[in-house]
């Protein structure tokens, strides 16, 4: 009996079909074809060199070795998978974002995550999270605008961000209706130039802003904005998200939306967790 070579695939393969008493239903919950989970048995068995099932065309029954043998290896599942779920729940996934996470996006892709794998997200501030993905302090960038994707890496973009404009309570621009794409030239506009998602960049050089207030974050680029120093274009999400006395939202029209994206290295050690989570990003719901 070679018992060394017995593998977790071929015991769930096992108690399946001794729980349903059919290789039919069995494979259908383990998701493999009928002759895949019939070769598997056979291993099995020729690995114990015993006979666990008896077969037959409209059956399928335990014997008496396999009754004994399917205890243990219950057994040893249940303590597998509980292994498995302790260290799954000290797992963690790392998310790195500038600001403003969009809701309720984010909230659901986390719980759905979390709940799907046992693992857990940490969600990282950063005010650049493509660097923050270079030197490997997080795993996962969410990043808005058009950005270059670092060399190893894959951008999968989640959605495109309607655009407003924002000013100071005291502007001008406060008190109109709305404010056209092309008309922004008009206006000193105050720039995140790390993770802001407009700039000069965004317009043909012969139509951009004459006037160009640089900031390096967020919290620096609104509390300019509410000085008066400049005119924002920011993601319409801060409209819901940015509770500010001193600001006021105005509609933009005629604004390309601004994408999303979420960036990972591929050599990432984390893959399947990567995966996962991009799966849950992406089922169902765009930010």
């Amino acid at each position: 009996m070679d018992v060394t070579d017995v593998e977790l695939r071929h015991l769930r393969a096992f108690t399946a079909v001794a729980r349903h008493r059919s290789f039919s239903r069995a494979a259908g919950e383990l998701l493999i074809t009928q002759p895949a989970l019939s070769r598997t048995i056979a291993q099995l068995e020729g690995k114990l060199s015993v006979r666990l099932l008896d077969r037959s065309s409209r059956h399928v029954e335990l014997t008496e070795t396999g009754a004994q043998f399917l205890v243990h290896a219950e057994r040893v599942l249940a303590t597998m998978d509980e292994a498995l779920a302790s260290v799954s729940r000290r797992v963690t996934l790392r998310l790195g974002f500038s600001w403003l996470l969009p809701d309720p996006w984010a909230q659901q892709t986390v719980s759905s995550f979390e709940k799907t794998t046992g693992a857990s997200v940490v969600l990282t501030r950063t005010d650049d999270p493509l660097q923050a993905l270079r030197r490997h302090t997080v795993d996962i960038a969410f990043v808005r605008g058009d950005v270059e994707t670092p060399s190893g890496a894959r951008a999968v973009r989640l959605a495109d961000e309607p655009r407003i404009a924002v000013c100071s309570e005291h502007c001008d621009l406060a008190r109109m209706d709305h404010l056209a794409w092309s008309d922004v030239r008009h206006w000193p506009l105050v720039v995140n130039t790390v993770s802001g998602t407009t700039g000069p960049w965004s317009w043909p050089a012969d139509l951009r802003p004459a006037q160009i207030i640089e900031t390096a974050n967020y919290d620096e680029w609104l509390e300019t904005v509410a000085t008066g120093r400049g005119i924002g274009i920011v993601p319409e999400v801060a409209r819901r998200r940015t509770r500010h006395p001193a600001l006021r939202f105005v509609p933009l029209t005629g604004a390309p939306p601004s994408p999303v994206s979420l960036i990972h290295r591929q050599d990432a050690p984390q893959r399947t967790l990567i995966r996962q989570f991009l799966d849950a990003a992406l089922w169902g719901s765009t930010p």
